[in-house]
C-alpha cells in the first residue's frame, strides 16, 4: 500500500478483539518510532510498552484503552528537549507527536489498529509506572486488531476542510 492509501484507510479504532499483537509486529512499530525525526536530533522521548494483564489494569485505573492488547505510553523527556532560541518554545510535544504518528501509521500498514489517547489521568500514569519527575507522559497509543467495520477510505471528502482552505500560498 503506497502512504496515502494507508493515511486514508487508518482511522480511531475503539474496539479491539483479545489477539495479541505479534513480536514481529510489535519491533517494526517501535522501529518506526526509533527513525522518527526529533528536533537537531535530540530524542527526547522514551517509551512504555504495556501489554501484559497486571500493566493494561494499570492503564486502565488512568485511561480507556478499548480494550486494545497493547498499549504504548508516549513520555517526554524534558530535560534532553531542543528548544528554540528566539522565542523559547521547546519542542518536547512536537516530537513526541512525531513518534506516535511514525507507531500509529506503521501499525496500520502491518494490519492494525489503533487510537491516540490523550484523555488520561497523567498523575495515575505517574503514579502506577513510577516515571521520574521530568519524565512526562503525553499520549498513549493503543494498538491492536481491530473488531468492526473500518472506516470508509473516502470518508475525508466530507470530514476534512477542502484544500484550499487549509492550504495558502505565499499569504494567508
Amino acid at each position: 500500500m503506497d502512504f496515502l492509501e494507508i493515511a486514508k484507510s487508518r482511522y480511531s479504532v475503539r474496539d479491539y478483539k483479545e489477539t495479541k499483537v505479534e513480536r514481529e509486529k510489535l519491533e517494526k512499530i517501535l522501529t518506526a518510532a526509533r527513525v522518527a525525526p526529533t528536533a537537531a536530533n535530540k530524542q527526547p522521548v522514551r517509551l512504555i510498552v504495556v501489554q501484559e494483564k497486571e500493566g493494561l489494569e494499570k492503564i486502565g485505573k488512568a485511561a480507556n484503552i478499548y480494550g486494545a492488547p497493547l498499549a504504548i505510553i508516549v513520555c517526554s523527556e524534558h530535560t534532553q528537549a531542543w528548544t528554540r532560541p528566539f522565542d523559547k518554545k521547546n519542542t518536547v510535544d512536537i516530537d513526541a507527536s512525531i513518534l506516535t504518528d511514525h507507531m500509529m501509521m506503521e501499525a496500520a500498514d502491518l494490519g492494525l489498529g489503533s487510537v491516540w489517547i490523550c484523555y488520561f489521568k497523567p498523575d495515575v500514569i505517574r503514579q502506577e509506572f513510577k516515571l521520574p519527575d521530568t519524565l512526562e507522559p503525553v499520549n498513549i497509543l493503543a494498538i491492536g486488531y481491530a473488531d468492526g467495520s473500518p472506516a470508509d477510505p473516502d470518508r475525508h471528502a466530507s470530514q476534512r476542510i477542502p484544500l484550499d482552505e487549509l492550504v495558502h500560498y505565499e499569504k494567508l
